[in-house]
């Protein structure tokens, strides 16, 4: 029996049966979807442990050098690997520790003597501005049971478990992300040679070659990074110091870490913590306090980062800042401190990438040149020589002896 109906007037008439590759479509469709929904659901359940191997990979790749030059020196891989997640562990635990003691200590006397500090505040605001704020208002205001401050104190009160919990948590992810991290550095040559063994000889070099390359560029970024901060913490605890600041070395910390690895906003952000402070303690010492920060951040941008940067890699702040906002919106405040490392990678992996020609000078490409820089003494005796009047030449003293 055909499949096509008997002509009509000689023109045959279509089939009205379905073609067998619809079914197939159909299922095919289906099958997709399902899983579609089977791998996002998979996904979020595992959203946590992706970002604890993600931020494993990019420390792995930060501390790799400082292991490698151990093992160099004869160390054992796995010595060297805890040596170094040691000092990073207690790092970071000290410096959580300090700001959290830091700032619970100052809510508690913010707390149990909040009418002199209220009162001392509002007075060097009036005497630094001008201003006519009533101090015994503002303390009333504070102390009124149905408030707003009153209330948003009640409400803190409930998550103090919460927070608790959340501290805990966090423990345990910093272990689990140092354990991989050991694991990653430790067996890191093992790991390569187990990849490496299914591929031919010329991508083997190619992905050993991105490898390093990774490794070098991660690394050197986040050293240049520390460094910086170091840096910034330094200068900043000479001034806290200086003024009599609470807490001097915690806020320094603070200031250095938060500056570096948060681009663009994060020397605002850092410097929100200790101007804070000062305005508790004296007006005119957040003002000092807001004057080094921009001064610092100026002093950093044209003096330091160069010279720090210039042997390891510096991302634009416009590269660095997008690269912060889309972290942040994939995996948070994780992705926002992990896309600068993320980014330094690609620049550098896309750098050895694709073959390079010679620009046409243009306009639109020219850079702008910049003075030679010399020793300025030298310099300086070229000017006086060039600003002399020639030598008389029946003076003896420039002929040739």
């Amino acid at each position: 029996m055909s499949d096509v109906d008997p002509p009509i007037d000689g023109v045959p008439k279509p089939s009205q049966r379905m073609p067998s590759w619809v079914w197939k479509a159909i299922a095919i469709f289906w099958l997709g979807f399902l899983a579609t929904v089977a791998g996002r659901f998979v996904f979020s359940r595992l959203t946590g442990l992706l970002t604890l191997l993600l931020v494993s990979l990019f420390l792995a790749l930060a501390i790799e050098p400082g292991v490698n030059r151990l093992a160099a020196r004869g160390w054992r891989r796995g010595q060297a690997t805890i040596l170094i997640l040691f000092v990073v562990f207690v790092f970071t635990l000290v410096f959580v520790v300090a700001i959290g003691t830091l700032v619970g200590g100052q809510i508690a006397n913010l707390l149990q003597d909040s009418e002199r500090t209220v009162t001392k505040t509002v007075n060097g605001i009036n005497d630094l501005f001008g201003t006519k704020i009533n101090a015994r208002k503002a303390i009333e205001n504070i102390n009124d049971p149905d408030g707003p401050f009153q209330r948003f104190i009640n409400s803190q009160r409930d998550r103090v478990f919460d927070l608790s919990v959340a501290a805990l948590g966090f423990l345990l992810q910093l272990f689990s992300v140092l354990l991989f991290t050991f694991y990653l550095v430790a067996d890191g040559p093992r790991l390569r040679r187990s990849i490496c063994s299914r591929l031919a000889p010329e991508r083997q070099l190619r992905v050993l070659t991105g490898w390093e390359l990774a490794i070098t560029k991660t690394g050197g970024y986040l050293y240049s990074r520390a460094l910086l901060a170091a840096l910034s913490a330094f200068f900043h605890w000479v001034l806290f110091q200086a003024i009599g600041l609470q807490a001097p070395v915690a806020m320094a910390l603070w200031v250095g870490l938060i500056s570096q690895f948060l681009p663009v906003v994060g020397t605002y952000i850092a410097g929100a913590l200790p101007i804070l402070l000062a305005v508790i303690d004296s007006p005119l010492e957040a003002v000092i306090v807001t004057g080094f920060v921009v001064l610092y951040q100026q002093v950093e941008n044209y003096l330091f980062a160069p010279r720090i940067t210039a042997r390891t890699m510096e991302l634009h702040p416009a590269i660095a800042f997008g690269s912060a906002l889309a972290g942040a919106a994939v995996l948070g405040p994780v992705g926002a401190i992990l896309a600068l490392p993320a980014a330094a990678m690609g620049q550098a992996l896309g750098s050895d990438w694709g073959s390079r020609h010679e620009v046409i000078d243009n306009p639109l490409t020219r850079l702008p040149t910049r003075k030679p820089r010399g020793n300025r003494k030298l310099r300086r005796a070229m000017r006086k020589n060039k600003s002399r009047p020639p030598s008389d030449p029946e003076d003896g003293s420039d002929e040739p002896g």
